[in-house]
């Protein structure tokens, strides 16, 4: 009787031992909520940002919306998917390439809430931007490491920087989030360098980056590439643009760290879909290089 329960046992153990195989294999936890999908989508704005996100729970998230003549290109995109009202709205920091358009956004859509960093700026498309948001009636929440937008089962929106109120440089207040659905993750940068990619290192693991400073070398140090360690990269750039983004050896970079790079100046839109588990990668146009 002994033997068998010593039989049993052994059958139980290793029972246990492939089913922790399986599910490691599949980076999938029973314990995690999947259902729905998230949908990170890159609208093409030229040289600037806007991507548009929906959640599993039904909510949306509009991060930037590019220069302010883009803001007709960026409410098309968020209309054409069926949307007339936005639930979070998050200026990444002042400047016009990513905040220019948000003015008219707000005006035209109902809007849940509104994240921005704490910094003083006096351009007048952000003066502009305050002044409209005041008038209507809307709250700002000042963005900080450690925010949480959402906390739900297998669904975690969360704020990482800006850590500090001292950045000599406007582009490091850029409020930097990581979403956490199911075992996916993405990370979005705004034009954080590298001072603030070293402050957030151990943090920045993901499966999909929006590289930081539309791939210049001020961002994506070895060090960070590394730490994220992405399966996917999105630049935005513009085509043929002044500045001569993204830099070449940046694009490399994340290339030779394993991550298959994708830029708004060729691909267009680039709409990136996780049902928690899988990630599948849509795009406007293929690449000509």
């Amino acid at each position: 009787m002994n033997y068998f329960k010593k039989f049993l046992i052994l059958l139980f153990i290793i029972f246990i031992a492939l089913v922790v195989k399986y599910y490691g294999d599949y980076s999938f936890s029973s314990d995690v909520e999947v259902n729905g999908k998230f949908i990170a989508s890159f609208i093409d704005v030229g040289q600037g940002d806007s991507i548009f996100l929906e959640f599993p729970n039904g909510k949306n998230m509009l991060i930037d919306a590019g220069e302010n003549y883009e803001s007709e290109t960026v409410q098309s995109f968020i209309n054409s998917k069926g949307y007339f009202s936005l639930d979070y709205v998050v200026g990444t920091h002042p400047h016009t390439d990513h905040i220019g358009g948000l003015e008219s956004i707000i005006r035209r859509y109902e809007i849940g809430e509104i994240y921005l960093p704490k910094v003083v700026h006096t351009s007048k498309t952000y003066e502009n931007l305050l002044t409209t948001i005041n008038e209507l009636g809307y709250k700002v929440n000042s963005a900080i490491s450690g925010m949480e937008i959402i906390n739900e089962k297998g669904l975690e929106v969360k704020i990482l920087s800006p850590k500090n109120s001292n950045y000599s440089e406007l582009n490091n207040y850029s409020v930097v989030i990581k979403i956490v659905f199911g075992n996916t993750s993405f990370l979005f940068m705004g034009d954080a360098e590298t001072v603030v990619e070293d402050e957030i290192l151990d943090e920045v693991n993901a499966d999909v980056v929006k590289v930081g400073h539309h791939g210049s070398d001020t961002s994506s140090s070895e060090e960070f590439v590394k730490s994220v360690n992405a399966k996917y990269a999105v630049i935005m750039s513009g085509f043929d643009n002044q500045y001569d983004l993204p830099d070449k050896a940046i694009v490399d970079r994340w290339k030779s760290n394993g991550a298959e790079v994708y830029n708004t100046s060729e691909n267009g839109n680039v709409i990136i879909t996780s049902d928690g588990r899988n990630i599948t990668v849509e795009v406007e146009h293929e690449s000509y290089n």
